[in-house]
């Protein structure tokens, strides 16, 4: 008897989930060991601040049967949609999840664009989006430096960092 795979839900995420959220993005940063160890030991996104993007609708999963299997956070910037985190669990990296709940965002924004910033040379970061048709933004836009400001005093190396964009 040959069953199909268990189908992919993507739906906002339930405040009851913060903690799954937190521990799928521990799972997740796991990959970067022995690549960027402060990555890897990094403290997950506090729960105040996923509690206020699942008020906002800023926050949806991606489920397989029973399990939160992906995530994606994102906010407003700029007339588009800036996402602050995409998350897979690695055992089912590969799958287009983590495409799928792009394309979700892409679909909230309403015409605007999608922005990001991630790191530039980790296969699984800018080489991914790239595929995926974001491009590399050269010039920042006021927004988009306040968002490094904001990354620069949690310690990020935005040396090792790139803005990409997805035009609507």
């Amino acid at each position: 008897m040959n069953s199909a795979p268990a189908p992919i839900l993507q739906r906002p995420a339930r405040v009851v989930e913060i903690e799954t959220i937190r521990d799928l993005e521990r799972a997740s940063a796991q990959r970067f060991l022995g690549l960027m160890d402060a990555v890897a030991a990094d403290e997950p996104t506090p729960a105040p601040l996923l509690a206020r993007r699942i008020v906002e609708g800023g926050l949806l999963v991606a489920e397989i049967g029973e399990t939160v299997a992906a995530f994606v956070m994102f906010r407003q910037l700029e007339g588009g949609l800036y996402v602050e985190q995409l998350d897979v669990l690695p055992a089912l990296a590969g799958r287009r999840i983590g495409a799928a709940l792009l394309d979700a965002v892409a679909e909230r924004a309403n015409g605007g664009d999608l922005t990001l910033s991630t790191f530039r040379d980790v296969p699984w970061n800018a080489p991914y989006y790239a595929r995926l048709g974001f491009e590399v933004v050269r010039d920042l836009t006021p927004g988009m430096a306040a968002i490094r400001t904001e990354h620069l005093a949690r310690g990020l190396d935005e040396d090792a960092r790139v803005f990409m964009r997805r035009r609507s």
